[in-house]
């Protein structure tokens, strides 16, 4: 479907969708149909072992709220990389006065990098970062997406909305990732609001990829979500001595500076110890049909550089044996290739930005 047209579908349908989900006809998606699954349902299974970047253009609203950069999808293409997530804050195109209410011209900016994707040959994934409801950042949300029927509606009217723009656009090119890195919150009740907006999706495009995060911040596999016939999102964040060392956001500054392998409370956090912790949890979801992307990781700035490849070369070998893809957090910034602000990397001038080309190299290996 071109962009026109899918623009003018959105255009037209936005009374009937608004009107569904504020009646609250949300339901509630079922089990997978019998028998083999198809499109959609069948990529959820296994999914191609994409590899790439999250881009923060439209993460936080009070950081800037700015189109995607064309450049980074051409660079991406061109060192083989196929994939790009976007978390992103629903109050960049809603209405602060009217939930219901979406700003076209940030939606536009949206289609856009969906564009973006198809022209370079690289996935996009859309997720709320900040949902109604529900985030991770400050400040909280004032409704609570896990208790109040108010936050569901929006949550449902937001991906609503985006299946109905976005139908007819092979899953191949795009896949909904529904809420970035749920936490409190128990696994029936986590299960409960997926399957309702799984549903309204699937009102509005029945055969679009969807994406689902583990519970406890992307860290554990949810089994009861395991029939519904959408992957599963985990990270690639442990230990966070190494991933986050020196973050205020998470008190890192009180961490000694790590090693790789790390000594931590009188045992040896290694190679084994990923495999054990982080991927045989998974690996049994795995198991049972779902398919598993490391949806972020990366170790933040301030972690010694040769730390940071020896660790990131672990955590990679041990997915590409899984077989999972993975998506860096981020592309231009501290945790990235590009402008990272490290203070012992030796960098390349690479188009105006400083290139880290040790990095680069390792992640195209895998």
């Amino acid at each position: 479907m071109h962009r026109r047209d899918f623009l003018k579908t959105a255009v037209l349908g936005a009374g009937a969708a608004m009107a569904g989900v504020r009646s609250g006809r949300a339901g509630g998606a079922g089990p997978e149909p019998a028998g083999k699954p198809s499109g959609a349902r069948a990529l959820a299974r296994r999914l191609p072992r994409w590899r790439g970047f999250n881009l923060l253009e439209k993460f936080i609203v009070t950081r800037g709220n700015k189109p995607f950069v064309a450049s980074d999808f051409e660079w991406m293409s061109r060192w083989g990389f196929d994939f790009v997530r976007l978390p992103m804050d629903y109050r960049c195109w809603t209405d602060r006065a009217d939930p219901y209410k979406l700003d076209e011209k940030t939606l536009g900016e949206i289609d856009q990098v969906v564009e973006l994707g198809r022209k370079h040959g690289v996935h996009v994934n859309l997720n709320l970062h900040r949902a109604p409801g529900y985030t991770v950042a400050k400040p909280p949300e004032k409704l609570d997406l896990w208790k109040d029927e108010e936050a569901q509606k929006q949550f449902d009217f937001q991906w609503g909305q985006f299946a109905r723009r976005y139908r007819g656009i092979p899953s191949e090119r795009l896949s909904f990732d529904l809420v970035n890195e749920p936490a409190h919150v128990d696994a029936p009740t986590y299960a409960k609001v997926v399957r309702r907006v799984v549903a309204a999706i699937r009102r509005e495009d029945p055969d679009r990829l969807i994406v689902a995060d583990g519970r406890q911040w992307g860290r554990e596999p949810v089994f009861e979500l395991a029939d519904l016939g959408v992957a599963q999102s985990t990270r690639g964040y442990d230990p966070m001595p190494i991933s986050h060392y020196q973050a205020s956001w998470v008190g890192g500054q009180r961490w000694p500076e790590p090693t790789w392998p790390l000594k931590q409370g009188g045992r040896v956090l290694d190679r084994d110890w990923l495999r054990k912790d982080r991927i045989e949890p998974w690996k049994k979801l795995a198991a049972k049909g779902v398919g598993v992307h490391v949806g972020e990781w990366g170790a933040f700035n301030k972690t010694p550089h040769d730390v940071v490849l020896r660790w990131m070369r672990d955590c990679l070998t041990l997915w590409k044996e899984a077989g999972w893809g993975w998506a860096l957090w981020n592309f231009r910034g501290p945790f990235g290739i590009l402008d990272s602000g490290r203070a012992d990397v030796a960098y390349d001038d690479f188009h105006g930005h400083q290139l880290d080309r040790k990095m680069l190299e390792l992640l195209e290996q895998f």
